[in-house]
């Protein structure tokens, strides 16, 4: 095994004993048959200009001294290719994301592995050993924490385990785009959260639309506005409409508002419509907190028949955990679980099965009076209704605790309904 940061300073002579200079980096070049770049060349510092020498020159890479198997003179240079790496330049120090422990760390140093007569990049040193490494530190450090009985971890990563940030070089390493959409929304947005306002809005580039999306709504409305500062209206746009539409209100009511109508009349009709809606409430009014995706179904369908709407409808709720029952004129008249429906018989009517004394809130109730309503009668989701008792939407259970209690007791509230 070696390490980068050791290579890093070495002298490199040729086969005649002349020193050409020193390396300052190692370049190493992905191929299609193997998970992990190979070392291609090195670079010498040579009369104030990098001398690139293939690897199949070097004689011994890990050495005190590299010896080169050619005199200077008969050394054809190494020619780069725009799939190759400088590891030095491009990947120690840089930020990635570690898709397995799903955080966001830095590469203090690299290891490289030998196979056969070849070298490869192994993994990412992430660990204090790396950085002390790198200080010409590790030896001692290793020895005091032996006897302090605190051994230092190495902490590192393989490479195929990682994803390279985009910074001042164009992003070189990417992993398969399922290892990161797989990952939950609330991850994303952690490892968003540890990342620049540069660097997050980037890595959202990279991302497709529904991805962001499902990104943006595990952050705050303050720090979304900021993320799509300098994404273009037309991406902004189709974001909105990959969000809830009560999510998409909470954007663009931080946006200038200038912009925040540009992004409106640039959404497909009935989404932008919704989305107008909440915008005439108070943010923290049951108005403002509700969002226009749920499940409505009228009292005279059959238990059968309910089970068709659900299966055509439900990804565009927000939650199927309850369905509300609702009159031509959209009164609420009822509601029902779904534990309801799966027990009713299939040609029972939904009038006989449903619950009709309905606990709900009014537009203008407060954010504080829907958490306590929430709360009192243990609910994942109510409804908002206007004095006609014509129903406007729902408010689900995270966003009426979202400003009455911490974060991080939040956060272990399951959410049943997504």
């Amino acid at each position: 095994m070696a390490y980068l940061s050791e290579l890093l300073g070495k002298p490199v002579a040729d086969i005649d004993g002349n020193k050409i200079g020193t390396i300052t980096d190692v370049i190493a070049s992905p191929r299609a048959d193997a998970l992990h770049p190979q070392i291609a060349a090195i670079a010498v510092k040579r009369k104030g200009v990098d001398f690139l020498i293939p690897y199949a020159d070097i004689a011994v890479l890990v050495a005190p001294a590299v010896p080169v198997s050619k005199r200077i003179a008969d050394i054809i240079q190494y020619q780069v290719s725009e799939s190759d790496l400088y590891l030095a330049r491009d990947v120690l120090d840089k930020q990635i994301i570690d898709t397995n422990g799903m955080r966001v760390v830095r590469v203090n140093d690299l290891d490289l592995a030998r196979v056969n007569n070849a070298f490869y990049i192994a993994n990412l040193d992430i660990g204090s050993m790396g950085l002390l490494r790198r200080l010409g530190l590790a030896s001692v450090a290793s020895k005091v924490a032996v006897k302090l009985g605190r051994p230092l971890s190495s902490g590192v990563i393989a490479w195929h385990d990682t994803e390279l940030l985009p910074g001042d070089q164009p992003m070189r390493l990417k992993v398969a785009s399922d290892k990161i959409t797989d990952l939950h929304p609330a991850d994303l947005a952690e490892i968003i959260s540890d990342l620049s306002r540069s660097e997050s809005s980037k890595f959202l580039e990279s991302l497709d639309i529904k991805t962001v999306a499902d990104a943006l709504e595990e952050v705050e409305p303050e720090y979304q506005a900021s993320l799509v500062e300098g994404m273009t209206d037309e991406k902004v746009a189709d974001v909105l409409e990959e969000m809830s539409p009560d999510a998409a209100a909470d954007l663009l009511a931080e946006l200038p508002e200038e912009r925040s109508e540009d992004l409106l009349n640039l959404m497909q009709h009935e989404d932008a419509r919704d989305v107008r809606e909440l915008l005439t409430y108070a943010v923290d009014s049951a108005g403002g907190l509700m969002t226009t995706e749920y499940v409505a179904v009228r009292p005279d369908l059959t238990a059968a028949q309910v089970m068709e709407v659900l299966r055509e409808t439900a990804n565009e709720a927000e939650t199927i955990f309850y369905v509300y029952v609702t009159e031509a004129d959209e009164r609420l008249v009822g509601v029902f679980s779904l534990q309801n429906l799966v027990l009713a018989k299939p040609d029972r009517r939904v009038n006989d099965f449903m619950h009709h004394r309905i606990v709900t809130v009014m537009l203008e109730d407060t954010q504080d009076e829907v958490a306590q309503v929430v709360a009192k009668y243990n609910l994942l989701a109510v409804p908002v209704v206007d004095e006609q008792h014509r129903m406007h939407g729902i408010v689900t259970a995270d966003d009426a605790l979202d400003k009455i209690i911490p974060t991080a007791w939040k956060k272990r509230i399951p959410k049943l309904y997504r």
